[in-house]
């Protein structure tokens, strides 16, 4: 069986294509992230244009959301000075006139625009004092055309102000990926689908999907294009996940954990705070059997906020132990690796385990113990951030490794544990932001997958009321009511931008405006934030922790790793301005004790339909699950948390939640692929094969472990 060397022509650069100057190609480079030919193809239409179907003027009603009309500029004036500066003109048809507008390139519009002329207009309506109009419409000179006797569809692409400006507006885009269908051949673009497949989705060939999704005959033949290209999109994500998973399971070697001995039981029947769920143990049983197979282990636990993840991790770190194996926890911050090393030192406090903590501020004398210890075997458990990663660090026998909140680390910090022993460890990835099961079969397929699906008996849910800033004296009447009862109260504020100014200066702001209901000495008030240093933070951290303040004024650097059994009140300032799993995770900082907990969405004067939208399922449901998938329906795969860096979502075409049906299907032919020719060498998917091979090295894929 032979591969063919990759296809030359959709490799060249941009410039080589005609009508793309060296000025024009920089342009397309900077603002579009067009370099190649491919990416020009890949550069989709948004929409197209059928200039046979144009509205009548007297026809237009708030009803359209849109408007397309040809006719004559009347009349062009600019108005106004300095920033009220504006350009109008009026165009008429035979029915009515309608008044176009700019409020910038009015320079470029005044020289591309000729009253007299007739011209093509697309925009969005609007109606001013009960007269349409359309603002910074798109426009051109209008003549019908016609091609081959058939109405033509015209291509309109995403552009920028600046390319606008630069004369490289949608159309002209258009004629550069006209001129490049030209001169591409189905050769250019040969099959990279199995005929068995094509055949059982009916679809077009890989050549005419490129021609039709940019210069379709008929929308029908645009929808065919745009299915096919979006199950090869999903198709190909899914192919390769199951590669990396298939060759892993097949080839990697793992560490045995054959025994089950003194460390892990002695904690089971000693110190177990609490009876395991079912679903704790049922995890237990899938690591397990992952660690006692001889491959190595690479699987994601997720569960919802106080589901019992770290207990369930310490475990398996005590398996380890039994094995003569060290085992290490990375967490994304200072405050959650030490929330951690407070909790595993506290369960283990009465067995003969060594638990080390290593973060960026851990100095000197501290830091040379921890190394030593760590190279000689002496340390079973290490804790830490991505300290624990330098290349000083170095473990006599490294066997488990855990990753926390694995969003907030990259692919390659995550590979560098692996390189701690000379056989891979076995890797336990933890998220506590649920991810839907669609979103988590995509982004982490390479991964096993693991579900926490129930909390602890004595988890009471919080109960959440969303209250707008008038309700603000009774919301803090409220919060003086529980603090008589003895107990303590978390104000979180917004964080958009962790270093900016005004970030901390809305927080001083309202760190007065909460001490102005809560005078000292009777009431006593910490505050954590961006600005402070480690130091200070965990000084106002563990004053909070201690009971010595009531209340917690902070930004989200509280979203994860404080557990204050005693605090049962979350307010949080401004709620519209958060994300759903961000909610959701401020919200399961209470709640971890007996008392009945709050939580407390406070909103301003204006609130969009989405934030309302996310602070109604806020206070319906307590299920981060439920919350994920709605999340998901609302913002889309490409914004959930963690997942844009990971450039696993960056699809042109499919959406995850749009194209379950799509990607499920994607799903179900990459899976009897890999299970039919696991090592991909038959010649039934040699189309496969070629173009997985030109594709490598182009995408984030050649770079996942």
């Amino acid at each position: 069986m032979s591969i063919s060397s990759p296809t030359n022509i959709l490799n060249n650069p941009i410039e080589y294509l005609h009508g793309v100057t060296t000025f024009k190609g920089d342009l397309l480079k900077k603002e579009l992230g067009i370099f190649t030919f491919k990416d020009l193809l890949e550069h989709y239409p948004f929409r197209h244009i059928d200039k046979t179907k144009l509205d009548k003027i007297t026809g237009l009603s708030p009803y359209n959301e849109y408007a397309q009309v040809a006719g004559k500029i009347t009349q062009l004036e600019t108005l106004g000075e300095g920033r009220g500066k504006r350009l109008t003109a009026r165009l008429k048809d035979e029915t009515g006139e309608i008044e176009l507008v700019w409020f910038r390139g009015i320079n470029w519009i005044q020289k591309i625009i000729e009253v007299g002329q007739e011209y093509l207009v697309f925009g969005k309506l609007n109606f001013f004092m009960g007269k349409p109009q359309i603002a910074h419409p798109e426009i051109e000179n209008y003549t019908v055309q016609k091609a081959d006797g058939k109405y033509y569809l015209e291509p309109v692409y995403p552009s920028t102000e600046k390319l606008k400006a630069k004369g490289l507006n949608g159309r002209a885009i258009g004629k550069l990926t006209y001129a490049l269908l030209q001169i591409l051949t189905e050769k250019d673009l040969s099959e990279n689908l199995p005929e068995s497949i094509i055949s059982q989705y009916k679809f077009v060939t890989h050549f005419n999907a490129y021609r039709q999704i940019h210069y379709p005959a008929t929308d029908r033949h645009y929808l065919h294009a745009v299915r096919r290209l979006k199950f090869e999109e999903l198709f190909f994500a899914q192919l390769r996940l199951g590669l990396i998973k298939s060759t892993r399971h097949r080839h990697s070697k793992g560490l045995i954990f054959g025994q089950v001995g003194h460390f892990f039981n002695t904690f089971f029947n000693q110190y177990l705070p609490f009876e395991l769920t079912n679903a704790q143990k049922k995890v237990l049983k899938e690591i397990r059997v992952d660690t006692g197979s001889g491959k190595q282990m690479n699987r994601l636990l997720q569960g919802d906020v106080g589901s019992g993840k770290t207990i369930v991790a310490l475990m398996m770190m005590l398996i380890a132990a039994d094995n003569n194996f060290q085992s290490v926890l990375m967490a994304p911050t200072e405050i959650l690796a030490q929330q951690h090393f407070n909790t595993i030192t506290a369960l283990l406090k009465n067995m003969p385990v060594c638990v080390k903590m290593l973060t960026g501020s851990s100095k000197g004398k501290h830091r040379k113990e921890v190394l030593k210890l760590c190279e000689e075997g002496t340390l079973t458990i290490l804790i830490g951030t991505h300290a624990v990663i330098e290349e000083k660090v170095v473990f006599k026998n490294l066997g488990f490794a855990i990753i926390d909140e694995q969003h907030k680390f990259g692919v390659a910090q995550r590979a560098q544990l692996w390189k701690k022993n000379t056989i891979p460890p076995h890797v336990l990835v933890m998220t506590a932001t649920p991810i839907p099961r669609t979103l988590a079969l995509t982004a982490y397929g390479d991964l096993d997958y693991s579900v926490i699906d129930e909390l602890p008996p004595g988890r009471q849910p919080i109960n959440t009321v969303h209250r707008s800033e008038s309700a603000r004296p009774q919301v803090m009447d409220f919060v003086k009511q529980e603090i008589t009862k003895g107990r303590q109260v978390y104000i979180v504020y917004p964080l958009i931008e962790e270093s900016s100014k005004m970030d901390y200066e809305n927080l001083l702001k309202g760190y007065e405006e909460v001490k102005s209901f809560f005078p000292e000495p009777k009431y006593w008030i910490s505050m954590v934030h961006g600005k402070q240093t480690a130091v200070q933070k965990e000084t106002n951290m563990q004053r909070f922790v201690k009971g010595d303040t009531q209340i917690m004024v902070s930004t989200t650097v509280i979203e994860v790793g404080v557990n204050v059994p005693n605090a049962s009140v979350m307010v949080i300032e401004s709620a519209e301005k958060f994300g759903l799993s961000q909610l959701h995770q401020l919200r399961g900082r209470v709640g971890r004790g007996a008392e009945k907990s709050f939580c407390i969405l406070l909103t301003g004067p204006k609130t969009s339909n989405d934030a309302r939208e996310r602070l109604k399922i806020m206070v319906a449901t307590n299920d981060g699950f439920k919350i994920a998938e709605k999340d998901l329906e609302i913002r889309g795969p490409g914004e959930i948390e963690g997942t844009k860096q990971s450039g696993l979502l960056n699809f042109k075409l499919a959406n995850i939640v749009q194209d379950r049906i799509i990607l499920e299907a994607a799903r179900k032919a990459a899976e009897h692929i890999l299970e039919s020719d696991p090592d991909m060498n038959t010649d039934v998917n040699l189309p496969v094969i070629n173009y997985l091979k030109q594709q490598r090295g182009k995408t984030a894929w050649s770079k996942i472990s």
